[in-house]
């Protein structure tokens, strides 16, 4: 078929393009700007124009999917309409693909992106070739999409507009719960009762891989009738990490199935969520069919994903990382284990706050989040999915002034120039600097480096 993909240069959607156009569907496509991402697809034989343009419209177009972000008055929605092409939103057109293959999908409130590109590097290098749609660069497996042979196939399953509710997954994996996305959720409750319906999108023979430590998991699958593999430290976990100890941040233990040692294991990620996240992995790995052998292997060598905890250089004895952290747990657990593993002298946490709505909900749970960082550095707010109104309610200073309240060390100075420049007045070797948000705020972290080998 000819698909045309309206907003093609997101992350899901450039990677179900070139699933779709690797197993030789034909692929066309249209983005408001070009980018890395259009550029890479052009390459691979996808031809992007630039703009929303109807007259730039290719012949012979058979269904149109378009990106949550592109709105119903997009000119090429309404060429679709008047010329009778079917629309397809990008979790719906996700959801027709998990349909036709054996799917893992990936849910939860954080690590979704770490666990799914975990699963296919492992199901790769165990020889299954899966094809995968994940929100993030896998290095190890040559990028966040690829369309493999076999009949496997990972994806994110993301929980924003219930888009997740379109997949009919084999293996429906839910990592953790918590309150996020409150500009489409009424509350904590209602995003619960979200979960549970994913939990029954899974085909009647599949199974729920959960975390069993987790009360609001635990919530979510109370009147859950299929087959749940739990993994935790909790008693009913079939999935557990024993004899658990840490070596600089990085957890080793005996990895344990169904009360059987599997073996002893070192993760290849540091942080005691990236135990939860391997245990997560190993007990889908096995409901997918892999043996003991590879799922340790894949446990011991997987390096992550980008804008995860990434390591980006290191000048004049300063290290600099980025990370893509924007919910309060999501920085807790982040901070705490760069710390860890690197023991800084000190420790700088630039954080770029992503959405004016997501700031305001959790003002005063990002307020006590930096315990972990000497400085925390705040750029202006970054602006997407919120109105005007939303951008007026709360500010990147008001932040910095609860931080300062709650005994952290915060300064906003709005724009990236001054971030970068208070940086190298004040760096000094032996301090660590991590980028933190799901915006631009990587850019800092890039210009810090150009200007600290400037002055070497």
């Amino acid at each position: 078929m000819h698909y045309h993909f309206v907003g093609i240069g997101g992350c899901g959607m450039s990677g179900l393009a070139q699933v779709l156009h690797e197993h030789g569907h034909l692929i066309s496509g249209s983005d408001a700007q070009s980018s890395q991402v259009v550029e890479r697809l052009g390459s691979c034989g996808i031809p992007v124009s630039i703009g929303h343009d109807a007259a730039k419209m290719p012949q012979g177009i058979e269904c149109m999917v378009v990106s949550a972000a592109v709105k119903a008055d997009n000119p090429q929605w309404i060429w679709a309409r008047n010329n009778n092409v079917k629309v397809l939103k990008y979790a719906e057109m996700l959801g027709e693909l998990s349909g036709q293959m054996d799917t893992i999908a990936v849910a939860g409130t954080h690590g979704k992106s770490t666990t799914s590109g975990w699963l296919a590097y492992m199901l790769k290098t165990a020889g299954a070739d899966p094809s995968y749609v994940i929100g993030a660069d896998v290095y190890q497996v040559g990028g966040g999409s690829g369309a493999g042979q076999g009949r496997m196939l990972v994806v994110e399953a993301c929980e924003y507009d219930r888009s997740f509710l379109n997949l009919r997954p084999q293996v429906g994996m839910i990592l953790n719960i918590e309150a996020d996305h409150l500009d489409y959720y009424r509350d904590l409750d209602e995003i619960i009762g979200a979960f549970n319906e994913f939990a029954r999108m899974v085909v009647p023979n599949g199974v729920v891989v959960a975390n069993g430590d987790d009360e609001n998991v635990t919530k979510a699958l109370a009147d859950f009738k299929g087959s749940v593999e739990y993994f935790g430290q909790s008693q009913k976990s079939q999935w557990r990490a024993e004899n658990l100890v840490y070596e600089k941040g990085v957890g080793c233990f005996d990895l344990c199935g169904h009360g059987k040692v599997l073996g002893r294991v070192k993760a290849g990620l540091p942080g005691a969520h990236n135990v939860s996240n391997a245990l997560a992995v190993a007990a889908a790995a096995w409901c997918a069919g892999l043996t003991a052998e590879p799922i340790l292997e894949g446990i011991k060598k997987y390096l992550g994903v980008g804008r995860r905890m990434s390591y980006k250089g290191s000048v004049a004895g300063v290290v600099v990382m980025d990370d893509y952290g924007h919910h309060p747990t999501e920085i807790q657990a982040t901070l705490a284990t760069i710390k860890a593993a690197y023991q800084p002298k000190r420790l700088w946490c630039v954080f770029q706050p992503h959405q004016h709505s997501r700031t305001r909900f959790f003002l005063e749970d990002f307020a006590v989040s930096f315990g972990q960082a000497d400085v925390v550095l705040l750029p202006d707010i970054y602006f997407v999915r919120d109105s005007e109104k939303s951008r007026r309610q709360v500010s990147a200073e008001q932040l910095a002034q609860k931080i300062n309240l709650n005994g952290g060390q915060a300064e906003y100075l709005g724009a990236f120039p001054d971030v970068i420049d208070r940086l190298v007045r004040e760096v000094q070797e032996g301090d660590l600097v991590v980028t933190m948000g799901a915006g631009d705020v990587w850019e800092i972290a890039d210009g810090l480096i150009c200007r600290l080998r400037e002055n070497c």
